[in-house]
């Protein structure tokens, strides 16, 4: 725990010391990364210390009229390893990648806030008690809320930070009722009275559901994703990959935080998160391969990938109810696995595309290419990502998607509505899969490869060295886990040992066969890849090479507009789940024109639940601000009437 705090004050420090040097940039940017990298080494070493004791290290103190109390599990230490393991590299990252000498003020408050929601996420993992996740949790939707104003100049910036607000806020406020309800019924704010596992049924029912909108809405889970695909994009690349990286998965901490507090292996857990993760999975993907804006499409992938973590955790909670503690082992392991390797990888390509920004300014799709030969690092990185991501060996998300798959298979044994529900799970998991590839076949195709679309990407020129090393780093680490899964496979079995359905559970044997057999066949796929380029390069040696234009379907001169658009290349995709995804085309051909004209064509995809949600809330919300406008006239004493009158009401009521 002293590791641990020790990190934390480190962490604050890097935020408060750079204020003191903020007409020196360089400098203050260099003690930000120190401080910062020095407090998530301490962090590191603070885990290692934990779980090595095997027991939860705790602390409390009094603040107000309240007590404050801290404590490292397991599930904490597993949801602050990537916290700990991503935000150095991010700093690092951020050294050349933020401001000039021009935004000076706007750089160094932006650290401030990158520390704030650093400590502010460690508190909310390592909170024992109602109070101290509360105060966290607001700091933390705060801080981000912040960040994501960076470019506040900018009107769209604007309005992705406010509709992120509107929905943090939101969720936070479930929050707060799941825990009156806990309060009321226990008379404790403590995470680990035993009253809580004592309550009825229908108000555990009752608690998880409530907590699920609020963490729901954090973690990024359809359809209370609105605010993710704008928040990510108008945030600075850096920040973009923390929140979609570390932060969303802090939703993911609350939901298993208040499953395993409640107690109650019920089927009908499992029901409710499998079928929440499957459509975020499966949609999250599709609307990504729709998308042309980088980051857009990127945080799409989000929503994806924290579908396949509540497929895992599903998984888990099935296994529990069906009394199959193996089952939920994999399920949980492989969900908690994915959330380092995603913390990972979407880190990876967030970074990849904050370079791409960097350079040429652009994030549509269509007006890129050609890069991989002007940003080879950046393009090979970029590919290490969208292989990770695709859950292809030899990297790190094919890890833990395989152990999702094998609760999968091991969940086939059960019956009835349960089996046909992790069959539906298999299926979800293999079509994920197969779209995450083509989406960034499509990404790194029209991206990297082909021919530049505009100047800004024929000009494009590398992203400078400390963006480089951030991104070289962060694909050697997916590359490393995927070649050497065991000691983060077994990280991911001991984060369920404080858990206690899952505590007394010995499956050394079981997991270090799968850990050894994953690393033989990850070892022999990279032997396979390695021996066939050797083979082709062996057989081309000494041929003669011709090089010519590609062919032009007709056309006399090649250029960059007969290549595939990003719509051209996934439009049959998405076309087949049109009942669920809204593609808006506008199309001015040549037909009925009796001398040749120009023509043109668009699409834009619309999502379902934003559409839903403006007609359904905001624009009934709107409307009835608008009727009680006469409420707010500038008139004081009527202001203080009103406050006399809620008084009254309350006392009333009391």
């Amino acid at each position: 725990m002293n590791f641990l705090l020790f990190g934390l004050f480190s962490i604050l420090l890097s935020g408060l010391a750079p204020l003191l040097l903020v007409r020196r940039t360089h400098l203050a940017k260099g003690v930000h990364s120190a401080l910062l990298a020095v407090g998530c080494a301490l962090g590191l070493c603070g885990l290692y210390a934990a779980s090595q004791a095997g027991a939860n290290t705790s602390l409390s103190f009094a603040w107000l009229t309240f007590s404050l109390s801290l404590s490292v599990d397991s599930l904490a230490t597993l949801f602050l390893m990537p916290l700990f393991i991503v935000s150095p590299l991010l700093v690092l990252y951020s050294y050349q990648y933020l401001g000039t000498s021009q935004h000076t003020v706007r750089t160094v408050a932006s650290y401030l806030f990158f520390s704030l929601l650093l400590a502010a996420m460690v508190l909310v993992s390592m909170a024992a008690d109602m109070i101290t996740f509360v105060v966290a949790w607001e700091i933390m939707s705060l801080a981000s809320f912040l960040l994501v104003l960076y470019d506040w100049e900018h009107l769209q910036t604007r309005k992705a930070a406010h509709l992120y607000l509107l929905f943090t806020q939101s969720g936070a406020f479930c929050i707060f009722i799941a825990f009156a309800l806990l309060f009321a019924a226990t008379g404790s704010f403590s995470f680990s009275t035993e009253a809580i596992s004592a309550l009825p049924h229908s108000l555990k029912l009752t608690i998880f559901l409530v907590a699920l909108l609020g963490f729901g809405s954090k973690a990024g889970a359809m359809p209370l994703h609105i605010w993710l695909p704008h928040a990510h994009p108008a945030a600075p690349s850096h920040v973009s990959a923390l929140m979609s990286g570390v932060m969303i998965k802090l939703g993911v901490y609350g939901m298993l935080r208040i499953y395993f507090l409640l107690d109650d292996p019920a089927f009908i857990f499992a029901w409710i998160i499998l079928p929440l993760g499957m459509l975020s999975g499966v949609l999250g993907v599709v609307y990504a391969l729709a998308k042309h804006d980088i980051k857009r499409l990127l945080a799409y992938h989000s929503i994806e990938n924290i579908g396949i973590i509540l497929m895992g955790c599903g998984l888990g909670m099935l296994g529990l109810a069906a009394g199959d503690r193996v089952m939920a082992a994999f399920g949980f392991a492989g969900g908690l696995l994915h959330v380092l390797n995603h913390a990972l990888f979407k880190s990876l390509l967030f970074l990849g595309a904050g370079a791409i920004q960097h350079s040429t300014g652009i994030r549509k799709l269509d007006t890129l290419g050609g890069l991989m030969r002007r940003m080879p690092v950046t393009g090979r990185s970029f590919l290490t990502g969208s292989v990770a991501i695709s859950g292809l060996p030899p990297l790190n998300g094919f890890i833990s998607e395989f152990l999702i798959y094998y609760a999968g298979f091991l969940g086939l044994r059960l019956t009835g509505f349960n089996l046909v529900l992790v069959i539906a799970t298999i299926i979800s998991l293999a079509m994920i899969g197969g779209l995450a590839s083509a989406c960034f076949t499509k990404m790194v195709g029209i991206v990297f490869l082909g021919e530049p679309r505009s100047k800004e990407a024929a000009l494009a020129t590398e992203a400078k060295p400390a963006m480089r090393v951030a991104m070289i780093l962060l694909a050697c680490i997916c590359l490393l886990i995927g070649l050497f899964p065991a000691p983060f496979i077994g990280a991911a079995f001991a984060g369920l040992r404080d858990l206690a359905p899952l505590s007394s559970l010995m499956l050394s044997d079981i997991v270090s066969t799968i850990s050894r057999n994953l690393t033989m066949a990850a070892w022999l796929f990279l032997a396979l890849l390695l021996g066939l380029t050797g083979l082709r390069r062996w057989l081309y040696q000494g041929k003669p090479i011709q090089r010519g234009s590609t062919w032009g379907c007709g056309f006399t001169q090649a250029n960059s507009r007969i290549q595939y658009t990003a719509s051209s290349y996934a439009m049959d995709i998405v076309d087949f789940f049109r009942p669920l995804v809204r593609v808006r085309t506008v199309y001015k051909g040549l037909a009925g024109n009796p001398l040749p004209s120009p023509a043109e064509y668009s699409s834009k995809t619309d999502d379902l639940a934003e559409i839903g949600l403006q007609h359904l809330l905001s624009q009934p919300v709107l409307w009835c601000a608008a009727k009680l406008r006469w409420i707010q006239h500038g008139r004081i004493q009527s202001y203080i009437a009103y406050i006399v009158l809620a008084i009254i009401v309350v006392l009333l009521a009391a």
